[in-house]
């Protein structure tokens, strides 16, 4: 049995509140396969959406799937650093 397809998805400008809903919605859709987030785009994020993004990590590890991060934005490392996380815990690699 080979290795799920591999998907990517360009995470929006702004990840505030109003993003986390529709993030999660995107994410659960893209359940089943290797996906990369590309994060290059990232002016504004919120505690929300990083915690969508955290559980995206979980779900993808418990799943067997690779999640990563591709380009972090530096809006996006700063909000990171400044929740007091690492950009390993946004990422799950199953090999």
């Amino acid at each position: 049995m080979g290795k799920a397809a591999t998907g990517s998805m360009t995470l929006p400008t702004e990840l505030d509140i109003k993003a986390a809903a529709p993030l999660a919605a995107e994410l659960i859709a893209a359940r089943g396969k290797d996906l990369a987030l590309n994060a290059s785009q990232i002016e504004r994020v919120g505690a929300q959406c990083l915690q969508v993004l955290l559980s995206a990590a979980a779900t993808w590890t418990a799943d067997g799937q690779d999640l990563s991060i591709e380009e972090p934005s530096p809006a996006f490392a700063d909000a990171i650093q400044t929740a007091g996380l690492d950009l390993s815990q946004f990422s799950a690699r199953n090999n």
